[in-house]
């Protein structure tokens, strides 16, 4: 007799169901089939409605509860959160390219040092100072590595002085998906790097309070990294 074919393995058989349940769910939610707030068919009624199991739909839920866009309340039900979906944006984040990723960051940095010379308190001016101080020293033999990583603090204390955590958040996405790039333009000696008196100019305007010369001295620090990025396809990997 010939040999039967092979069953096709359980795991990438529900795997699959659950992708498509969980795209169904969500384009119900982002067409607004189920407004913000309403709670969604019980568990039964959507496996019937999708044609999945109880199982898949409980999947599928778990998912988008995950990416904010469900909220399962225990012995209640499950609400919609939120008709967008954070994973969506971020994947499109991910195939922008290092121009673009460099551009997003230099608006955000920008704001950030507006932000922080209106709200900055005087806690938030001494992490500042000390983390300049930080940056500003230069030690014999440090890899780029570390230069990197002080330079990064220093930036992450002014965002942290805007006190915007949905800036903050944005920005160490960037921050991270551009860090390797900065460090092989650093070696670049066409790359005109910003220097010390740049960084201390925006502690200065924070400090004085004055918004639109914070916001111009971040926006000049960029500039050599803008104008001599690479511009390849996007990846965040």
């Amino acid at each position: 007799m010939p040999a039967s074919s092979p069953s096709p393995a359980p795991l990438l058989g529900k795997t699959s169901l659950v992708d498509l349940a969980v795209a169904a769910l969500r384009e119900r939610i982002s067409r607004g089939e189920w407004p913000v707030g309403s709670r969604i068919p019980i568990e039964p009624e959507l496996a019937t409605l999708l044609g999945v199991s109880r199982n898949t739909v409980r999947e599928a839920v778990r998912v988008l509860a995950f990416c904010g866009l469900l909220d399962v309340r225990q012995g209640d039900g499950t609400y919609v959160a939120s008709r967008l979906d954070p994973s969506r944006a971020m994947a499109g984040l991910c195939r922008a390219s290092v121009l673009e990723h460099l551009e997003t960051r230099a608006m955000l940095e920008v704001e950030a040092a507006r932000l922080a010379a209106l709200r900055r308190t005087e806690d938030d001016l001494a992490a500042l100072r000390a983390t300049l101080a930080a940056r500003n020293t230069h030690h014999e033999g440090e890899t780029p590595e570390a230069y990197v990583a002080r330079d990064l603090a220093f930036h992450r204390q002014v965002l942290s002085a805007a006190h915007n955590s949905a800036l903050a958040a944005l920005y160490d996405f960037f921050s991270d998906a551009v860090q390797h790039v900065v460090l092989l333009m650093l070696a670049d000696e066409s790359v005109t790097n910003p220097d010390d008196d740049a960084h201390t100019a925006i502690v200065d305007a924070i400090a004085a309070g004055d918004a639109e010369a914070a916001a111009c001295a971040a926006r000049q620090l960029i500039k050599p990294l803008q104008q001599t990025a690479p511009q390849p396809n996007g990846d965040c990997a």
